[in-house]
């Protein structure tokens, strides 16, 4: 290896080679294509990330300007997802610190316009998603026909995405003559097709015995059999149980990783959500927080459970039952990391029991039958060194104002609710209105004017009309009193001709 990678790699305490690279690095450095095997979180970055920056040439060196055209990428790893992508980068740049190689990310979610730039000023090495790579590609942004080293990290992950076939048009853009490794924590049968096409007698290390187990041997599983609604409370445990620092809490939705992260916050605790309705800006920032401390719960779905290394997760979690073994090694390999401890739990629902059995059959795990489990539950608290004290928040609930309503129609309620966001509700103390008055109203009315005066009438003209009104004795009169009174008694409306007269 070049001094100038090995001091670059001294100054952030990275000595000792993992087994995967000290097998593959000496073999990468002839040229030969190679197929690498390991487990997650052992290392296979920087097995095949020291192989290219040593394999390339720098501006700093002599034969820079002797190539056919400098400043073109020499170096190209395809990432199947941005977080990835960026990982990768990062872990390249740390090692090229010293040698001034120029590393490049390139992914979509972002604008091109930096992207073009970088590239038009010259880069040594690429590291992007299939996507925006091939889309500058085909613009003639991105000139592949350099190449010397391409690498496809985690190309199972490629397959499950549907990313194969904009793959096989990236390699189709590069030189024939190039070396070409493929790294993967598993190996479906899809993945050794496409090596026996692309690859030239490609070399396959497997940085493991046959004895050895998929899942890293430092990381303590425990597996728990778990009702929907009772989950956000035993999580809320979980992160208050003992040497806990940062935790991953992975979800099968996107929905359900929002409502967790939000669930969390309301209770007290410092989470954030990653998922894939995010803007890529709000998933660097929610994923720089992590790293950096600030959140120390990040709650993500799978666009997380790939080569992301961030340095302290002592817990992950599988909220629901993972869909199939490859998804259960890759999401708790986010902890028990080079060589560090860690601790993975999962939650399998009763409807889930029989993918979980198929899961636990094909690693070879002795958690065949989960042991029903509550936030109350004492093992619980035993298994994850959890007070028994603790509950399920740090900080007391919000008190929620109650709508009240007013006698004028629960004005005050209403304009509360829609504060709130809520719709509001109806005001069943409302009374019911006819003719202008409410109906208990109306109907006294009637029955006040219907009712016998209870004083005799002494008055003659009460008596009989007729001794005051000679009109009363005529037979046309007393019919237009009829029709006015009849009128009257429909609620006292009065025709378009009668409202004229």
């Amino acid at each position: 290896m070049l001094p100038d990678i090995v001091d670059a790699l001294a100054e952030v305490n990275i000595v000792h080679p993992f087994p995967i690279q000290r097998m593959a690095i000496p073999i990468a450095l002839t040229g030969t294509d190679m197929i690498g095997q390991a487990r997650t979180g052992t290392g296979k970055t920087l097995a095949f990330g020291i192989t290219a920056l040593q394999r390339i040439v720098v501006p700093s060196e002599r034969d820079f300007e002797l190539q056919a055209r400098p400043g073109a990428p020499q170096a190209l790893v395809v990432a199947p997802t941005r977080e990835l992508a960026l990982q990768v980068s990062k872990d390249l740049t740390v090692a090229a610190t010293r040698r001034r190689a120029r590393v490049l990310t390139i992914y979509g979610g972002v604008g091109y316009e930096p992207q073009l730039e970088a590239l038009a000023t010259g880069v040594e090495i690429v590291v992007g998603t299939p996507g925006r790579l091939l889309d500058l590609a085909n613009r003639g942004s991105l000139d592949l026909s350099h190449i010397k080293v391409l690498v496809l990290d985690e190309a199972d992950e490629m397959l499950d995405l549907g990313f194969l076939p904009d793959v096989e048009r990236i390699l189709a853009k590069t030189p024939e003559l190039r070396q070409t490794m493929l790294f993967s924590a598993t190996m479906p049968s899809a993945i050794v097709s496409l090596a026996r096409k692309h690859l030239r007698h490609p070399v396959n290390i497997r940085a493991e015995s046959e004895g050895d187990t998929t899942t890293v041997p430092t990381t303590a599983q425990f597996v728990y059999q778990t009702h929907d609604m009772d989950k956000p409370e035993i999580v809320a445990r979980v992160l208050q149980a003992e040497n806990r620092n940062r935790v991953m809490v992975f979800c099968r939705t996107k929905r359900a990783a929002a409502r967790l992260a939000d669930d969390l916050a309301e209770r007290g605790f410092s989470a954030a959500a990653i998922h894939g309705d995010l803007s890529q800006v709000l998933r660097e920032k929610a994923l720089k927080k992590f790293r950096a401390g600030t959140v120390d719960v990040l709650v993500a779905t799978d666009v997380a459970a790939r080569g992301i290394d961030v340095e302290g997760v002592t817990h992950v979690i599988n909220y629901e039952c993972t869909d199939d073994d490859k998804t259960y090694v890759h999401r708790i390999g986010r902890t028990g990391r080079a060589g560090a401890s860690g601790i993975a739990i999962t939650f399998v629902d009763w409807a889930d029991l029989t993918r979980w059995k198929v899961i636990n059959n094909t690693l070879d795990l002795p958690f065949a039958d989960p042991q029903e489990t509550y936030s109350t539950s004492g093992h619980l608290y035993h298994d994850l060194g959890i007070d028994p004290a603790a509950t399920g928040r740090l900080t007391p609930a919000p008190i929620r104002e109650s709508a009240h309503r007013t006698a004028a129609g629960g004005e005050d309620s209403r304009r509360h609710e829609e504060r709130r966001g809520e719709r509001p509700r109806r005001n069943r103390n409302r009374r019911r209105l006819r003719n202008g008055l409410p109906v208990d109203q109306r109907e006294e009315a009637a029955t006040s004017q219907a009712a016998p005066d209870p004083e005799p009438a002494t008055d003659p003209a009460a008596v009989d009309p007729a001794a005051t009104d000679p009109a009363a004795t005529d037979p046309a009169a007393v019919d237009g009193a009829k029709k006015r009174r009849r009128r009257r008694s429909r609620g006292g409306r009065t025709s378009p001709s009668e409202a004229s007269a």
